[in-house]
């Protein structure tokens, strides 16, 4: 009986225990983020998806360099090697020649004991014209062991390079789909009612943006008139209004924001560099005041969106991943400045 009782006492002074025990704080749920920190979170992303697109789009465009750079000298160094072999030849061919002729009397020692000195010095004048021959083809021969080591050096080198630009393209191109993967996640937790909000804020801030850039004096009230370089530019941007965005695209499918850029002012003849970056530091830059159809908007302060302006404050422009090539306000992000190719 003293047992149970012992027990019995032993269960009150635990459950008494318990009970002055300070109860554990529920952790307080997280404060949802309204629709402006969310719309401030995607274009963040957003931007930095760009920026590590043109990233890649600039490692690839020095990877497909050097890949030409390395057959153009595996292609000049197997040339290289057959004008070594020639000479080497040609070489071996006057070694023969002197061995067996090691007896001849010398042509000094010929002028003198001839008969006829007249041909003996003709004779003379044709072994000084090979003994020419000899020293231009050894000559040859040491000129071309020398191109042939540097053609060679030129190669591994270049070689190099290409496998160091190719670790950067994979590095780049896993950056872009992590920022991709960060957008990814973000969408998926937002309802329809929010992604309808942030949109439609989106475009409130972009109406506001234009107006105060009209309102600012910045731009003209006219546009100039485009060369008709500019125009075939802007023809064939319009045209791909539709297609849809893709990091690290150039057409014909599909295009990020400067492989739209660069394709149409390519196909209007006027080549120019690949990526927003080298497009704003590389072509003159205007005000934009004195813009006219066909010039490119640059846009953020690490210059990673470019869009191509068609006149009347409008840009047509590949926006960014999950939309479409599209004619936009230009003050759809902000404006670092203008170029014209």
């Amino acid at each position: 009986m003293s047992g149970v009782l012992l027990r019995l006492a032993c269960t009150a002074a635990m459950a008494a225990q318990a009970a002055l025990a300070p109860v554990p704080a529920v952790a307080a749920p997280q404060p949802q983020r309204t629709v402006a920190q969310l719309l401030t979170d995607l274009q963040r992303l957003y931007q930095q998806a760009e920026e590590a697109t043109q990233t890649y789009d600039g490692t690839q465009e020095k990877l497909t360099r050097q890949r030409a750079e390395v057959g153009r000298l595996d292609a000049a160094l197997a040339h290289a090697r057959l004008s070594l072999q020639d000479s080497r030849t040609a070489v071996g061919q006057l070694a023969r020649q002197q061995y067996q002729g090691a007896d001849d009397i010398s042509p000094y020692v010929r002028l003198l004991l001839a008969p006829d000195p007249q041909h003996a010095l003709d004779e003379g004048h044709v072994i000084g014209e090979l003994a020419e021959q000899r020293t231009r083809t050894v000559g040859r021969l040491t000129g071309a062991e020398k191109k042939q080591d540097a053609l060679a050096k030129a190669a591994r080198e270049a070689l190099d390079t290409r496998l160091t630009l190719a670790g950067k393209q994979k590095k780049a191109r896993d950056d872009v789909q992590a920022r991709l993967g960060d957008i990814e996640r973000l969408l998926a937790t937002l309802t329809p009612e929010q992604l309808s909000e942030i949109a439609k804020l989106e475009q409130a801030g972009v109406t506001d943006a234009q107006r105060s850039l009209t309102t600012s004096g910045a731009l003209s009230g006219d546009d100039r008139p485009p060369t008709p370089t500019a125009r075939r530019a802007v023809g064939y941007a319009l045209a791909q209004v539709g297609k849809p965005y893709a990091w690290g695209a150039q057409g014909p499918a599909s295009y990020d924001c400067s492989g739209l850029t660069a394709q149409a002012w390519a196909h209007a003849g006027t080549p120019i560099p690949r990526t927003s970056q080298d497009q704003w530091s590389r072509l003159p830059k205007i005000p934009l005041d004195q813009l006219r159809p066909g010039d490119l908007i640059v846009y953020y302060p690490k210059a990673t969106h470019v869009a191509l302006y068609i006149g009347d404050k409008q840009v047509v422009q590949a926006p960014r991943p999950g939309e479409k090539v599209k004619v936009s306000p230009l003050a759809s992000y902000p404006v670092l400045g203008a170029v014209r190719p």
